[in-house]
This record gives structure tokens, sequence and C-alpha cells, in this order.
């Protein structure tokens, strides 16, 4: 076999944790090639909100969230782009008082795990952001929260690689994968049968369909986000603003960039399929974000939505993802199913998977994860 197809690791998905997988693995000095089946960053990566948030994330997922945010601080520096990542802040802000106790518990439970989150009540709410409504009653800030471009990021891991000597193959198909004494072989639509001891699946949607080539399949929900954009206005608002209601995690969420549009989504999702790999957005839940938006912001009362757009995203039932080695296979090794909350913690999870593929361990802590817990189940 030509040399050309032989690596240390093989990726296959070429999203945000793949690409930055690839990129901390190059660091640490493996050869990798790089599988992506269209564009690097054109799925989930590149379709969801740009949130780069750790407030309102389980507590068992700081410790990642911090990793990441580590690394998103020095994305100039290490990418040569900041993605137009933004550290304005994030505000979380509730409408009643039952809410508001549970955001003020989950400022102090978070506080150990190093997320300094400071309660405002409502009217010093209004004195700091006075474009909130009056049914505002609480809300619970990050300063070091914020926002990026995901059209971007994703793809400025890819270029990062690139430079560093990763072997990185867009628009390649993988159509077969298999164990081969110490080699994975993987075939792929016109370039042939590629090997390497380790295998990496960072395949968002279509992971499980990986995943149970090796025995481990997975119950995996696929769903579209519901995302949209407005006409550009004055530039006003600083943070990422979401809102939390019981039993959602946030009805609405958005941001303003410097251009001045409105990114808006909300909890509301639309069908998404990973056979057809097409998602679509439906008109009745980009209404019903409207509305919300204009509950919390009353100024956007006549906004104008000029694009709406979805993707093709993975869910599990328990809302935590897969990550870490897989149960069955030794070299194979999985991160993928981020349940809608992938953005901010995927160049955290490159890192991680780095780590654990080149010395056997992590020091943040994924043990939540792994995939065997639904063979227990």
């Amino acid at each position: 076999m030509s040399k050309a197809n032989q690596a240390d690791v093989i990726i296959v998905g070429g999203g945000i944790m793949g690409a930055s997988a690839a990129l901390f693995l190059r660091q640490r000095g493996r050869s990798v090639i790089l599988l992506e089946r269209d564009l690097i960053g054109q799925a989930a990566s590149g379709t969801n909100f740009g949130n780069v948030r750790r407030q309102g994330r389980y507590l068992h997922q700081l410790p990642l969230s911090n990793r990441a945010r580590d690394i998103w601080l020095r994305m100039p520096e290490l990418l040569g782009e900041d993605c137009e990542f933004l550290q304005s802040g994030h505000l979380r802000v509730v409408y009643n008082a039952e809410m508001a106790g549970k955001i003020e518990a989950y400022s102090k439970d978070s506080a150990p795990y190093g997320l300094d989150l400071e309660m405002i009540s409502a009217n010093a709410l209004r004195a700091r952001f006075p474009y909130l409504g009056r049914e505002v009653v609480a809300g619970c800030y990050d300063p070091t929260g914020g926002h990026a471009n995901p059209r971007l990021t994703a793809p400025a891991f890819g270029r990062a690689a690139v430079r560093a000597g990763v072997d990185v193959r867009e628009n390649t198909e993988v159509t077969g994968i298999a164990k081969a004494g110490d080699d994975f072989v993987v075939e792929a639509r016109g370039q042939g049968e590629m090997r390497a001891p380790v295998l990496l699946v960072t395949a968002g949607a279509w992971g499980g369909k990986l995943s149970a080539l090796f025995g481990e399949p997975v119950p995996i929900a696929v769903h579209g986000p519901n995302m949209s954009v407005t006409e550009p206005l004055p530039y006003r608002i600083g943070p990422t603003i979401g809102v939390s209601t019981p039993h959602v995690h946030e009805t609405v969420y958005f941001r303003q960039v410097k251009r001045g549009n409105v990114i808006l989504g909300g909890y509301t999702r639309g069908p998404a399929s990973n056979e057809t790999n097409r998602a679509a957005v439906l008109p009745e839940n980009t209404l019903g974000q409207m509305e919300q938006l204009r509950r919390v912001i009353p100024g956007f009362a006549n906004i104008n939505i000029i694009r709406v757009w979805s993707g093709v995203e993975s869910y599990f039932a328990d809302d935590m993802p897969v990550m870490g080695p897989s149960a069955t296979t030794p070299g194979l090794y999985y991160a993928f199913g981020f349940c809608g909350a992938g953005f901010q913690i995927g160049p955290g999870v490159g890192e991680v998977m780095a780590e654990l593929i080149d010395t056997g361990a992590t020091s943040t802590p994924i043990e939540p994860y792994s995939i065997a817990r639904f063979a227990r189940a």
C-alpha cells in the first residue's frame, strides 16, 4: 500500500471535533488522515447558532468546557484567525421567581468548577441592558461567554491542520471500515484503501452507523436546529441572550453580530435525516421564536427575517455525547452526538481526544460519555 494511504490515525468526520483533533494529534507528532464526505465544517459544525458558552451546561461537562475556553482565548495564535469570536458575555434571563431560583442555584453549584456567575435583579438588569422587556424578572450573567461564527471555525481548524501536516481529504465518502489485524482498513470512493492502527469517529449524526459496524449500536436521534437571521440593525446587544423557562433549556436565544444582524434560534427543532442528509426549517418554529424574541425585547416587534437555515444534528435521550474509547475494539475511539451543544466544547473535545489517543489517558474527565453505557442499558 502507498505510504500516502497509511497514517498513525484516521479520522472520519471533518466537523469542529474532527478537525481540531487532527490538528492537536499532529502537534503531538502523529500522522493523520482526515476524511470528510463534504467540506470541512459543512454539516452541524457550520449550521449551529455559534454559542460560546459555559453557563447552563451540566456540571459534569464544565471541566471539558473550561478546557475548550482556554483554546478559544488563544484562537488567533493557534489558527491565525479569530473566527469572529467575541467574548461579549452570556446572559440567561427568566420570567418568574421559580426559574430565578433555579438559575441562582446553578450559579452556586457551578462556582467550584470555575464559573463565576453574577445574579442580577430586574431593576439592575434593565439599568445595564435597557432593551429588556418588563416581563424579565432576573438574569444570570457570565462575562466570559460570547459567540463566534460557526461557518468560519471548523474550516479554520482544517486549514491549520493542513499547515501542520494533516492529510485532509474533502469530498471523500467512506464506503467501508473493518479491522484487519492491528490496523483499521478504511475504503473511500475514489481513494482506495487507507490503513491506520487508530480510528477516530467524529461523524456527528452519522457516527452511530459507524459504531454499529463494531457491535456498538446506539439509540441516536436526528433533528434539525431552527435558525434565522434578521436584517442589520444598529449594534446595541453585546452578550448572547437566552430565555429559560420550566422544562425547556431556552425558548429562544439570540446574539447580534458587529454587522448588526441578529441571529436567533430556539429549543424547537425541525425534521432531519441522516439518510437523505437533509434538514428542514418549519415556518411555525420561526414564527414562535420571533414571538418569544419580541417578548424578551419588545423593540424587536417590527424587524424582518432575511434568511433561515437548518442542519443535521444528533441527540441522545440522556442529553450526553458519546466520547472516548470503544468498548469492543482496541484502537477505536468516538466523539459524536453532542446534542446540539457541541460548538463551544468542540476544540476541547479535539484536544482531549488527541491526548487520550496519544497517551492512553486524559486529564479531563469523560467517563459519563462512554459508549458502554448503552450496552449496560
